[in-house]
């Protein structure tokens, strides 16, 4: 391997006063539960402007939440494009219903609305109750468009934007502010733009939602006299909630953020903007030096009107015209101190997937597409440009270009 710094395809960014909120946190009260969750709620609700935000455990467990606010259920089938982590997908199996696979455009990776449109035509038979739409790379799929077919179906919308905090729409506002659905989540593992360690989010403008979130990540208990059922246990003789009072009035999970998480992602919050500014300038760099490679070697098609913070530098690749194999390349970029990865192989193609289509999973040529191309290169906000020259003089050695 070269002596050079090894690039990951990805790297969290974590300063000295990240480390001190944290050291804050353990000299404190409260490890849990505490005031530093409720602090990052606001912080997040405000730089999405959304009303609200329930912060969990992970970007999975937002997503599952999600589903479970919506009542989610066995004999309801929801619509996930294929191209996407399987956690988007895992969700709704989570709360017994079915998983309707839906195209995405080969060029993004984004679901389109005639990918919905089809989606929904082919499976009108179905009970379908809600589209989960997934922002890729950074970029947002078109929220508006999607959300004009979901109206006339009568579909909840949850924006899976694991990979686009602090992108912008230019007629929307901020991805997460929930215009064109009914709750946005979010992901904080160290891959993505700000870190937690781990750690997700769920944001809506609707209080009853809100209410209910915050319910199903802690067993589905609430200590909200307002909320309590059996007046007669909850209440004193003066008509007082008895102070040890709560009530489960769903059945939830544990999946609590701590305040040593909340603390962490308060302090890397309030450095979104730098950390946008340098991912927006190495994707910049990496459009640049790879211009001459086109159409052999591309970044992911741009859509228009966005501010986007870039989560991954995804490229296309025309392995096949090239006559290289994809993982052949990826060793060899490692040998040269340059990670890789592959960001996502269809979840349609999973075995587990498979499996309840009979072993023959749905035909959805523009996620095959995107994938057989797709290759993650280095990105993080520590990043220089010298690095990406790094980066695509060796894919350009690895690729013979």
């Amino acid at each position: 391997m070269t002596t050079d710094t090894f690039l990951p395809y990805c790297r969290h960014v974590v300063d000295d006063d990240d480390i001190a909120a944290v050291t804050a946190v353990l000299k404190s009260d409260a490890l849990t539960q505490g005031p530093a969750v409720a602090k990052f709620e606001a912080d997040l609700s405000s730089v999405v402007s959304a009303k609200y935000a329930v912060v969990c455990s992970s970007g999975t467990a937002a997503l599952h939440l999600a589903a479970l606010a919506l009542d989610i259920k066995p004999g309801d089938s929801v619509l996930v494009p294929a191209q996407t982590f399987a956690a988007t997908a895992n969700c709704i199996r989570y709360a017994g219903a079915e998983v309707v696979f839906t195209d995405v455009c080969p060029q993004t990776g984004l679901m389109r609305p005639e990918d919905l449109e089809a989606a929904l035509h082919a499976h009108r038979g179905r009970r379908l109750r809600a589209v989960f739409p997934v922002h890729v790379n950074g970029q947002a799929a078109d929220m508006a468009g999607i959300a004009a077919i979901a109206k006339r179906a009568n579909l909840a919308i949850v924006e899976d934007a694991c990979h686009a905090l602090g992108t912008v729409v230019n007629d929307d506002g901020p991805v997460g502010n929930c215009r064109h659905s009914q709750m946005t989540v979010f992901s904080f593992h160290p891959a993505k733009t700000i870190a937690m360690g781990e750690g997700g989010a769920v944001t809506t403008n609707d209080l009853a939602l809100n209410a209910k979130l915050a319910r199903l990540r802690t067993h589905g208990i609430t200590r909200a006299p307002q909320e309590f059922v059996a007046a007669s246990e909850a209440f004193d003789a003066e008509g007082l909630p008895n102070p040890w009072y709560y009530e489960m009035l769903d059945l939830g999970f544990n999946y609590r953020a701590c305040d040593m998480q909340c603390a962490l992602g308060s302090s890397q919050l309030a450095k979104l903007s730098r950390f946008a500014a340098a991912r927006r300038k190495i994707a910049a760099a990496y459009e640049s030096a790879l211009a001459p490679l086109a159409p052999k070697v591309c970044p992911v098609e741009r859509r228009p009107g966005q501010f986007v913070v870039w989560h991954l530098a995804a490229v296309l690749i025309d392995f096949d015209g090239l006559g290289k194999d994809r993982a052949t390349v990826m060793r060899r970029l490692r040998e040269m101190g340059i990670g890789t990865q592959v960001n996502y192989i269809p979840v349609h193609w999973q075995p587990y997937y498979r499996s309840l289509h009979g072993g023959h999973p749905p035909s959805l040529p523009g996620a095959e597409r995107y994938y057989r191309r797709c290759l993650s290169l280095p990105l993080s906000a520590a990043m220089t440009e010298p690095d990406v020259t790094r980066v695509v003089d060796g894919l350009k050695t690895v690729l013979g270009l």
